[in-house]
Parts: C-alpha cells; sequence; structure tokens
C-alpha cells in the first residue's frame, strides 16, 4: 500500500514536467491518494506556475502548503 508518492521536477522545462505529471499519474499504484510535487521556486517560478494551472481528471484538488517549492495533489478515490 503506497498511499503517498512523490514526484519531483527540479531541472525540467515547464513542457518536460507536464510530460512526466501525466506519466507519472497514468501508471502510479491505485492506491494513492496523495501525490507530492516537487518543482522548486528559488530558481523560477515557471515550473511552480505550471504545476498548480496543471489540469488532470485524477486530481480532486490541490494543496498549496507553507513550502512553496511543493504542491499536494489529492487524487480522487
Amino acid at each position: 500500500m503506497s498511499y503517498f508518492s512523490e514526484i519531483d521536477l527540479h531541472g525540467l522545462t515547464a513542457e518536460q514536467a507536464r510530460k512526466k505529471l501525466d506519466d507519472f499519474l497514468r501508471t502510479m499504484p491505485k492506491d494513492v491518494r496523495e501525490v507530492t510535487v516537487i518543482h522548486g521556486y528559488r530558481g523560477g517560478i515557471a515550473l511552480r506556475d505550471m504545476v498548480r494551472r496543471y489540469k488532470n481528471p485524477k486530481i480532486e484538488k490541490k494543496i498549496l502548503g507553507m513550502n512553496q517549492g511543493s504542491t499536494v495533489f489529492v487524487i480522487k478515490s
């Protein structure tokens, strides 16, 4: 059982990160309910903005926490 999962997008372009997110969400185990997306923010905000605008039917909501370098996707059950 892997209720939580994580993906790191550091060093990718926004387009590469979008593809990696698409692939990740398509192939993740069905029992995952939260995905922490690490995008960083000190090197720029392009990845952060892309992740926070990203749409996928598996995502129920996004949690924008105190850490500006990550976003949590709550996955539909």
